[in-house]
């Protein structure tokens, strides 16, 4: 089947980003469909070995968690706790886990990542933990640069998200970020990761779809 101009236009930047990626260390590929990604992610997790995840519309989209769950791995999940008190030492073991799963909330074409995060959890284990982590990304996310790629995640992925969860922040109510200091705020932690260490360590499936926020 011919592709259309949008799959032509995925396909190219995809290419490019992933180039960029791998020249800063991570271990990445270009996928074009959720299914595919899917597919790659759990090539990439080794049967028997601990799961964890942060909270990512993405993984689920693709149906990654649902695969985890149900497979060969033993899982480290935060919302079979029966209190906050156990899902925060889950959230606490799953930084030693095997393998974490996230997606990200922007990707600059120069192939830095960049994302919020409101209890830290999720940056956490990208930063340092998890032997390994897996990161599904929608080429919706890419943008020209690491300043654009913060306001989107600051502009776009926080106030989706706010809503998402049900706080009431000022950009789950106005809509873009009001650079606030709420004691729920989910701009509590703002990262940039310029490079994978280990090499290899984090490894990136870019999907040549829109996924998530």
């Amino acid at each position: 089947m011919e592709k259309t101009p949008l799959e032509i236009r995925n396909d190219k930047l995809g290419e490019k980003v992933v180039k960029a990626l791998n020249r800063r260390h991570f271990e990445a590929y270009y996928v074009r469909t959720k299914q595919e990604a899917l597919e790659k992610a759990l090539e990439l997790i080794p049967e028997g070995s601990v799961v964890s995840w942060g909270g990512s519309v993405t993984i689920q989209e693709v149906g990654l968690l649902d695969s985890v769950k149900n497979g060969n791995y033993s899982v480290i999940d935060r919302d079979t706790a029966t209190n906050p008190e156990q899902r925060m030492e889950l959230m606490r073991q799953a930084l030693t886990c095997d393998t974490f799963l996230s997606s990200i909330n922007a990707m600059s074409e120069d192939g830095q990542l960049v994302n919020i995060d409101g209890n830290g959890n999720r940056v956490a284990a990208m930063a340092f933990g998890p032997k390994s982590v897996i990161v599904v990304a929608g080429i919706n996310k890419v943008r020209p640069t690491v300043e654009e790629a913060f306001s989107r995640a600051r502009n776009v992925a926080a106030p989706i998200n706010a809503q998402r969860i049900g706080i009431t922040t000022p950009c789950a109510i106005n809509g873009s970020c009001g650079d606030c200091i709420a004691p729920d705020c989910i701009c509590a932690d703002l990262v940039t990761t310029r490079i994978s260490r280990p090499a290899g360590r984090i490894k990136i499936l870019l999907v040549g779809e829109s996924l998530g926020y």
